[in-house]
């Protein structure tokens, strides 16, 4: 029973990665660059750096975000 119940949830997390790897291509969604998930681009979470905007799942990542950039700044 328990590899029934193993294999199930291994087939469902590999469906999920694939939707979420369709949705990164199609330009919908893109990945948190803190904690690695997958936030929509209609979010209002974000920062724009130059050219490039980057999107978030929480304040907290943004701000950890934003201290990482600062401290790569004082370098």
């Amino acid at each position: 029973m328990y590899k029934v119940i193993a294999g199930d949830k291994k087939k469902k997390m590999e469906q999920k990665k694939q939707e979420e790897e369709q949705l990164e291509t199609s330009g919908e969604m893109v990945k948190d660059p803190v904690c690695g998930t997958y936030v929509s681009t209609e979010g209002d979470i974000r920062v724009r750096d130059k050219n490039k905007v980057y999107y978030f799942c929480s304040y907290e990542c943004r701000d950890e975000f934003l201290r990482r950039q600062y401290k790569d700044k004082e370098k």
